[in-house]
């Protein structure tokens, strides 16, 4: 099983129908891992309601690049970073686009959703990258 982590707190992730990035044909949903390309979803964008972006280790960190590039790219639907993320990494997650992560309940019991909140409470307050440009 998995939670979804959001600004609001943990949710059971919901059962749903979603494919790799190689299987898309009509579907809604799509899984990328971190060897995937995102320009390969060029031109369907506007049909996806969700990408998940895989992270094989909270340490590896190409999933936070895919996902600045599907928004730089104008992807609007709901974006979750999938896998062994840790509530450290929450405020990135958000600054570079996604709007929270699924993560496995193993995680969810170590890092309770309090400690998450507690990073999403001002995620985008300390971006050093918003201040550069201001």
């Amino acid at each position: 099983m998995t939670v979804i982590v959001t600004d609001k707190g943990f949710e059971p992730a919901p059962a749903r129908e979603i494919v790799a990035l190689a299987d898309l044909t009509d579907q809604t949903a799509v899984d990328l891992v971190s060897t995937d390309d995102p320009e390969g979803l060029a031109g369907r964008l506007g049909q996806l309601t969700l990408i998940r972006v895989a992270f094989p280790a909270f340490s590896d960190g190409r999933a936070f690049t895919i996902a600045r590039r599907l928004r730089t790219m104008g992807y609007t639907g709901q974006l979750l970073a999938l896998g062994p993320v840790i509530a450290d990494q929450y405020a990135m997650l958000r600054r570079v686009g996604f709007d929270g992560a699924e993560i496995p309940d193993e995680i969810a019991a170590r890092q309770p959703a309090e400690q998450w909140q507690f990073r999403a409470a001002d995620w985008d307050r300390h971006n050093y990258q918003a201040r550069l440009r201001a």
